[in-house]
């Protein structure tokens, strides 16, 4: 979470469930005017067997990561 820009990231109402993770809460990425709605998820209080994901977002739906 500390390395994402946050301005970039607005909070969605869409939640999914993992049977092993727990709970996923997702955001919409917006970009130079454009939404990609639900495209981060991360996992606010995984399970306790991988709590290592704990603090991190994954990304989908095209999403390209780079380094500043």
């Amino acid at each position: 979470m500390d390395s994402i820009h946050k301005k970039y990231f607005k909070h969605s109402d869409t939640h999914t469930v993992c049977p092993w993770k727990g709970a996923a809460s997702y955001y919409h990425l917006e970009v130079n005017g454009e939404a990609n709605k639900d495209a981060a998820w991360y996992y606010p209080d995984p399970k306790p067997m991988v709590n290592v994901i704990k603090d991190h977002v994954a990304f989908w739906k095209g999403v390209e990561v780079v380094k500043d």
